[in-house]
């Protein structure tokens, strides 16, 4: 199977501390650029889910955001601990006292005061575990949807491949007509310019030209890059660069062949060559 860096998952826990929201967005990058969005209070998770998404992804640009909403304040105020906030605001006076210009605590510091609430609203290990556990199935889904993505962009290729075949076929069997014909054509008009005694010279310029116009050898190759292709795809795995270098292949046997094309046909296959090939590029740019 071949994985597409395009994805997105989302989870959801409710618990008695609150709610947990995180989701994953995955889209297409040369190389695996992670960017992680955390509450202030998940902050110290930065490293452990950086290095969980590293290990399990290969590119893209990955963007992972948690949300943290603390349950219900009614609740929190029940088991508000008055007492602590009292000498707090005791420590708070005297330290105004002697320092007038201190600053005045804020509410929200007030609150992220150590045992202010007697129910320990402060993070700890237990919220750790469900923002990896989080972390853990968000990556899942990301993963099972990079794959369902890849599976589609793998058909398409497979189709590009096959209409680039059967173009390649068309060319073939019109190559020695055309390169008979065209001998005769150049030998008739080579005899008009130097005469019926230059027979050896006629002959070596019919022959390189010829050359210069045969096509054979840029189909033959196309077919094997072709091979090469669709042996990548069953290979899978982290294949996207690989492809990558491919089509860049397929590209230049493509626009060799409508460059030395004397032919309106081969011209017009060359062309449609070279647009396949420019489909398939643009969906291996979202393969991993």
């Amino acid at each position: 199977m071949i994985f597409s860096m395009t994805g997105y998952a989302t989870v959801r826990e409710e618990t008695s501390y609150g709610s947990f929201n995180l989701e994953i967005r995955s889209v297409n990058n040369r190389f695996l650029d992670i960017q992680l969005r955390l509450p202030d209070d998940f902050r110290r998770l930065e490293t452990a889910m950086r290095e969980l998404l590293t290990a399990q992804l290969g590119r893209g640009k990955i963007e992972c955001r948690m949300v943290f909403s603390h349950a219900h304040a009614v609740e929190i105020d029940q088991q508000f601990d008055h007492g602590l906030l009292e000498r707090l605001m005791r420590l708070e006076q005297t330290i105004r006292t002697r320092y007038p210009s201190a600053a005045s605590l804020t509410v929200a510091e007030i609150l992220r005061w150590p045992g202010i609430l007697e129910n320990d609203t402060t993070p700890n290990e237990e919220w750790d575990e469900v923002g990896m556990r989080l972390l853990q199935t968000a990556l899942k889904d990301l993963k099972a949807a990079r794959m369902r993505e890849g599976d589609k962009l793998k058909s398409v290729l497979f189709d590009r491949i096959s209409q680039m075949r059967q173009l390649l076929q068309a060319a073939s069997p019109r190559i020695p007509a055309l390169i008979a014909a065209f001998e005769e054509k150049l030998r008739i008009r080579l005899e008009e310019i130097l005469g019926g005694n230059e027979d050896e010279r006629i002959h070596q310029e019919i022959t390189l030209f010829a050359s210069k116009i045969d096509v054979d050898e840029e189909l033959s190759r196309l077919q094997a890059h072709l091979d090469e292709v669709e042996r990548i795809l069953n290979q899978g795995g982290a294949v996207g660069k690989r492809l990558d270098f491919m089509m860049q292949e397929l590209h230049r046997e493509a626009n060799t062949i409508g460059s030395k094309s004397v032919d309106l046909e081969i011209s017009r296959i060359a062309m449609e060559l070279k647009v396949l090939v420019e489909q398939m590029r643009e969906q291996v740019q979202n393969i991993e």
